[in-house]
Order: structure tokens, then C-alpha cells, then sequence
């Protein structure tokens, strides 16, 4: 994911927040709150979040990092995309496979290459709404 400022977009007729790969490292309910608020106050119905800005905790599922972040996203009924490479983190966990695959099966948080790949699936599945 290029670098670039944090900024909303509107892919596929629906509010993306765009964060930044630079910026404050997403590990804590409170980091998470922090950037649902600002989606949010911006309008978004959809937070794009670089997998690089994720503490390396979230891809350990047994930390709670990620159960704690995603849980939050959908308390505010916040949709989110975690875009890049994650594949160091799913080559080394069964589990963290197995659970990216189930998420990318739902319609509120979805792990994907790139903003291009998210364009494409809000198009094909109507996930814009």
C-alpha cells in the first residue's frame, strides 16, 4: 500500500477511511476507538487499515489483540479492511489462517492485498451497503 496521508475515498458508492501505513501502531481497545471515532466523525462506513500499522500481537491469536480490535469495529458497526502482506503470520499459524479465511467470508471484516482488491469485492458483492 502506497504512502499517503489518512484521507477518505469513495470506492464501489461507499465512506472508506483510508489510514496511512505510517502512524500510530493499532494494538489497544483505546488505539482502536481512537481511529473508529475519527472514521466515524469523517462519515465512513468502511475503515481501511494497513496490516503494517497492526501490532504484531493482533496476528497472534492468542494474545486477544485482535479479538479485542475486530470487537470493537463491530460494537460501532464499523466495517473494516486490513490490507498488505500478511502471509509471514499466516505461514506460521494454522489457526490465524483459519480464522482470515472465516472473516473474509463475512461482510464486516475482510483481509485483502490492496485497495484495488477491495474495490473489487464491494462491487461484487454489494458490500457498500
Amino acid at each position: 500500500m502506497p504512502d499517503r496521508p489518512d484521507a477518505m475515498e469513495t470506492l464501489h458508492d461507499t465512506s472508506v477511511w483510508i489510514c496511512a501505513a505510517e502512524g500510530t501502531p493499532i494494538r489497544t481497545v483505546r488505539d482502536t476507538l481512537d481511529l473508529i471515532g475519527e472514521a466515524g466523525y469523517r462519515g465512513a462506513n468502511w475503515v481501511v487499515l494497513p496490516a503494517a500499522r497492526l501490532d504484531p500481537d493482533f496476528f497472534r491469536l492468542r494474545t486477544g489483540v485482535a479479538g479485542d480490535v475486530l470487537q470493537k469495529f463491530a460494537d460501532y458497526r464499523m466495517r473494516v479492511a486490513i490490507l498488505g502482506d500478511i502471509t509471514e503470520y499466516t505461514a506460521a499459524s494454522e489457526p490465524l489462517t483459519d480464522f482470515v479465511r472465516e472473516c473474509n467470508r463475512g461482510r464486516h471484516v475482510w483481509f485483502g492485498a490492496d485497495l484495488e482488491a477491495l474495490t473489487a469485492r464491494l462491487a461484487e458483492e454489494g458490500l457498500a451497503e
